[in-house]
């Protein structure tokens, strides 16, 4: 089930721009329209690209930490340095956010 609640999500800056798969060239801008699969490769919804920002670690903006779904700058944090352990995260480690929109969810 898609809980509608997430708007925001964040990549080091060298994973965004990173191409994957066999379409994907590794970057969405502002007014594309992005299809979100599951981890077992079937289509869940369609997102549109309202955002793309970079930010510094030590300076996370309230919109992308709650657009994330945590309750603080410091929660997203901390999970960040759980979740990506191969980085040194630092306040001058950048990300690359991109803020988005659902535009509709597919029902399996």
């Amino acid at each position: 089930m898609i809980a509608r609640r997430k708007t925001v999500t964040a990549d080091t800056v060298e994973d965004y721009y990173k191409p994957y798969g066999e379409y994907g060239d590794g970057s969405y801008e502002a007014g594309d329209l992005i299809e979100v699969y599951d981890l077992k490769q079937r289509l869940r919804c369609l997102i549109r690209a309202v955002d793309v920002q970079t930010i510094r670690f030590g300076d996370i903006p309230e919109a992308v930490w709650r657009g994330e779904g945590f309750a603080s700058a410091r929660e997203f944090q901390d999970v960040h340095v759980r979740c990506l352990p191969q980085y040194r995260l630092h306040d001058d480690f950048e990300f690359v956010t991109l803020h988005f929109e659902l535009v509709d969810v597919i029902e399996r």
